[in-house]
């Protein structure tokens, strides 16, 4: 399931990440929130909520973010910042392996630190 993060400064958008992620989500829920970050230009901050409960994404919805990333004319400059909110080890785990390749600059913070997270985005 995703939903997305209410409550949140007027330049940062999130997402909170729950259970199985389907193909069907991703488009109905993460790429109408991109493509409004898109249409109201500037930078790009997002705060991602990866709750205890997430199992994971469906084939189709990374095949969603691949072609978003690839085919949307998104310019990598606009992703200012991104905060990944869990507890999940993996998350840590893949951000030190792998958080050279994410655009913009990237932290990840414990669930307990969302309040840390989002002030840190809207920095």
């Amino acid at each position: 399931m995703i939903e997305r993060v209410a409550d949140l400064p007027d330049d940062v958008d999130g997402l909170r990440f729950s259970g199985h992620v389907s193909r069907d989500e991703y488009q109905q829920v993460v790429l109408p929130l991109l493509h409004e970050c898109l249409a109201r230009g500037g930078g790009i901050r997002l705060l991602i909520v990866i709750d205890d409960g997430f199992d994971r994404f469906e084939a189709g919805a990374l095949w969603e973010d691949l072609k978003f990333g690839l085919g949307s004319g998104l310019e990598l400059s606009r992703w200012e910042r991104m905060a990944l909110v869990s507890d999940a080890g993996w998350v840590h785990h893949a951000i030190s392996i792998f958080g050279w390749s994410v655009p913009g600059d990237v932290k990840v913070y414990p669930l307990g630190d969302r309040d840390q997270a989002t002030a840190w985005l809207a920095a």
